[in-house]
């Protein structure tokens, strides 16, 4: 019985537990794979707390968190084409991540590359394709100026490398204490807090950004879209309500395997750096979790297995 870390009710951290679970069977276009590094991220909480994407099916508990993982192919479901048991590959887990066998959907999973590794690749479902969607998105030309509001977490530290490789300049909005690690990514650092659409003019060339993408919400996306001549150019992965009150848009997200292939490719050239900072073993999953529930990682933390 695979053992997988879950929540068992919706709530807090008091919810969290491991359990042996069943042996998932994978049904039609699923896979089974044998998880050797599963990303955390906000939305693992979240879900924990009683989200669900639009349009997404119910949670049933006790549910595995995580939703991104790479590692070996078991089993494959009825109608699957392209995969057979001993690939290396990556994806969507929707049904959970933290966990020795996960099922994945067919069509939200790609093959690995060699040259990139298991916990790199944990790391690409949900920040590194996120941050490709919302730049597909937005489709500024090069030598446009983009302001990455948060840019010190996965999908910022994502978006950052991204956008410079498409010939972009780019400004991060992080805390003091990200400075260094976000100018390490080839953007300009640009402090967080009251004030910080005047620095921003301060620190853009002319004056002005082209786009935004947010990563953050709330009062700082509000300062950030003032900063737009062209609301149209606003994408939020944060606050999707507001970004759409103040004339963006929510990142569209398009999760399948081209999207997985195209940033996997980007890591395997050395233009993306996924920035794993913390790799913990999936016994320390709730540590895992909190560092992120607090807010203040930097890169990615992932959770080897096996």
């Amino acid at each position: 019985m695979p053992r997988a870390y879950v929540h068992t009710a919706f709530g807090g951290p008091e919810t969290e537990s491991f359990a042996d679970l069943p042996r998932p069977v994978p049904g039609p276009g699923r896979l089974l794979v044998a998880v050797r590094a599963a990303g955390v991220n906000p939305v693992d909480f979240k879900r924990r707390q009683g989200y669900r994407r639009a349009g997404g099916p119910a949670t049933e508990l006790p549910a595995v968190f995580g939703s991104e993982a790479a590692g070996v192919v078991e089993e494959v479901g009825p109608g699957v084409e392209g995969f057979a048991p001993g690939d290396e590959v990556f994806g969507h887990a929707d049904l959970g991540g933290y966990t020795e066998l996960a099922l994945l959907p067919a069509a939200g999973t790609a093959h690995k590359p060699a040259a990139v590794s298991f916990t790199d690749a944990a790391t690409l479902p949900v920040a590194g394709a996120t941050a490709y969607d919302a730049l597909v998105q937005l489709a500024l030309p090069p030598g446009a100026v983009l302001l990455v509001n948060g840019a010190g977490g996965g999908v910022g530290v994502a978006a950052v490398q991204i956008a410079r490789h498409r010939g972009l300049t780019v400004l991060g909005t992080a805390s003091e204490g990200k400075k260094a690690f976000v100018e390490s990514l080839g953007a300009v650092h640009v402090r967080y807090g009251d004030g910080v659409a005047d620095r921003v003019r301060a620190a853009a060339p002319g004056g002005a950004v082209d786009g935004v993408l947010d990563l953050a919400g709330g009062a700082s996306l509000r300062a950030a879209a003032e900063l737009l001549a062209d609301r149209s150019r606003l994408v939020s992965g944060a606050d999707k309500e507001l970004a759409v009150r103040l004339g963006g848009a929510a990142i569209a997200r398009e999760r399948t395997a081209r999207v997985l292939d195209a940033v996997a490719a980007l890591v395997a050239a050395g233009a993306l750096d996924p920035q794993v900072t913390e790799v913990l073993p999936l016994a320390r999953a709730g540590e895992a979790l909190r560092a992120v529930e607090r807010g203040h990682t930097r890169g990615k933390i992932v959770l080897t297995v096996g």
